[in-house]
């Protein structure tokens, strides 16, 4: 106590420090005194954190598995969805959304197959397919310019020659047509339905659901290459109407997972980049999102990758690609992309692909994803020609990017004429003819120079024209395609998807790969028949 007033004396300071500290002053002052030193002479300079790669244990693990009462993707039963939300939620969800572009989740109760879930999240899906809910550029609610790539979900092709896209009329009066991401275990932990703990409900709803993806997705299924799981579902969302919407395996934890040998998978993300960019990870994570084995594993597999792609001579390339990448799966993802018609593969705007790293072999593999945008280029294209948005081969005037003609002077056929700023052919649309530009900042036509380093150099033409051939008897010769259009007409019919739409949908697509059909068995290099099956 003070002896004039009688208020708490402040302690002096070295009561303040504690007594073990005060017994051994001497070595703690030491080292200070080295860290001081340390930080003089090394200030400047840059720690990496590195993650050591050594455990292969998935950390995030499913502890509740919901079991359901009929296969989540059972393409031969009619599924149905029912989500329930607080309107509040959703008005506040999309109030954000207008503002920012924010995408945050909000609670819902979702019933599915008959299956009662509570609080599961659900968030709006995609980047450009949800442009007319913010208004931009003239397509406010309503206004409809879901049909531009470049955000992972684009529009529906038309079908045939041209790759003309639905512009989907998206607005917030018609939650039943949004484009949703449900996460079961969002806000609780551990859960999971089937093994599944996102599902994704793509753009397009009723006569616009998106038969060219489910297509695309079964076709892939059964040539060893993975694919995701579909289902066509109705949606009904509070006391709104339903709609038939195509329900989609969302790539996740379990999907990468699911890929064969013990790999780490990372997803590429649509703003980034496959620049090497030095020896920090954390420049790659604007680029590359790491799926499983988070804690356990890290970038740098990818980081080596990039390094090697960018300074490589050709001879390097040719000689060394095996030991990097699995390059016979390679050659099939390649031949793959062209034979769907597919611009928007891991050389398109949106980026859409994953990085399998098998950490046996420890070589890459491309695992596609988001085919919604098959089918939509010119169906004559052969196994050396470049897909792009508008169809047109090299030197057509829309070539897909470096390697591949010039790029379009203005917008592809079928294309909203109103672009938002920065993409090619709309105003401020940035150096569209700028390959390596575009390539650097991710636009439109932005390319990837792994794709295209093996496109372009004659060692890898055998080993892509073998898997070329294999996948065209597969896909197309064996009449697997038209087959499946026939399936997927039922699918769309038991959904509830009126009879003419149906007809419709499922008819053009059938032109598109009749089309597509003929033209490859013509093609000398692909197949040496001219005989058509289907």
């Amino acid at each position: 106590m003070s002896p004039v007033d009688g208020t708490p004396r402040g302690r002096r300071l070295r009561d303040r420090v504690p007594v073990r500290l005060r017994h051994h002053w001497k070595p703690a002052g030491a080292l200070c005194a080295g860290l001081a030193v340390m930080l003089y002479a090394f200030g400047d300079a840059r720690v990496s954190p590195y993650v050591t790669s050594a455990s292969r244990v998935e950390a995030d693990t499913i502890t509740d598995d919901v079991k359901g009462t009929v296969g989540l993707y059972d393409t031969s039963v009619r599924h149905s969805v029912q989500l329930e939300y607080k309107q509040t939620d959703f008005d506040k969800m999309m109030k954000e959304f207008k503002k920012d572009g924010t995408k945050d989740s909000i609670p819902a109760d979702l019933t599915i197959d008959g299956v009662f879930l509570s609080d599961v999240g659900i968030r709006l899906k995609g980047n450009s397919t949800l442009m007319s809910l913010r208004g931009n550029r003239g397509g406010g609610p309503g206004g409809g310019q879901g049909g531009m790539p470049g955000g992972a979900e684009g529009g529906m092709p038309a079908g045939g020659r041209g790759g003309g896209m639905t512009q989907y009329n998206l607005s917030a009066d018609k939650p039943e047509e949004l484009p949703w991401l449900i996460k079961v275990d969002e806000y609780v932990e551990g859960r999971a339905y089937q093994g599944e703990r996102e599902i994704s409900l793509r753009p397009g709803s009723n006569a616009q659901v998106p038969l060219n993806e489910a297509l695309a997705l079964a076709l892939i299924d059964g040539t060893g290459e993975p694919a995701e799981r579909y289902g066509l579902t109705t949606l009904k969302v509070n006391n709104r109407p339903s709609a038939v919407r195509l329900m989609v395996e969302n790539p996740d934890t379990e999907y990468a997972e699911a890929v064969d040998g013990e790999s780490v998978v990372y997803k590429a993300r649509a703003g980034g980049t496959f620049d090497y960019q030095g020896d920090d990870p954390s420049k790659y994570e604007t680029s590359f999102r790491q799926l499983n084995k988070v804690g356990s594993q890290d970038l740098e597999p990818v980081m080596k990758l990039t390094e090697w792609v960018e300074k490589s001579s050709d001879k390097e390339f040719a000689a060394d690609l095996d030991q990097h990448v699995d390059v016979d799966s390679f050659a099939h993802y390649v031949a793959t992309q062209n034979l769907l018609m597919n611009f928007d593969d891991m050389a398109g705007p949106g980026k859409n692909y994953l990085l399998g790293y098998d950490l046996n072999s420890k070589k890459f593999s491309v695992l596609g994803w988001d085919y919604n945008l098959t089918f939509s280029g010119d169906a004559t294209a052969g196994p050396d020609d470049r897909m792009s948005m508008g169809g047109g081969r090299p030197g057509g005037g829309q070539g897909g990017g470096p390697g591949g003609g010039d790029q379009p002077e203005g917008m592809p056929e079928g294309m909203p004429d109103d672009m938002p700023e920065g993409f090619p052919g709309a105003p401020d649309g940035g150096d569209g003819d700028d390959a390596a530009g575009a390539r650097r900042g991710g636009g439109m036509m932005s390319g990837h120079a792994l794709k295209e380093r093996f496109l372009e150099l004659d060692a890898f033409d055998a080993v892509y024209k073998e898997a070329y051939q294999d996948l065209y008897e597969k896909f197309y010769a064996s009449g697997k395609a038209t087959k499946t259009l026939d399936d997927l007409a039922e699918q769309a019919t038991r959904a509830g998807v009126p009879a003419k739409d149906v007809k419709s949908a499922v008819g053009t697509l059938r032109t598109t790969v009749t089309q597509r059909t003929a033209a490859l068995a013509k093609d000398p290099s692909v197949s040496k028949s001219e005989e058509v099956t289907g």
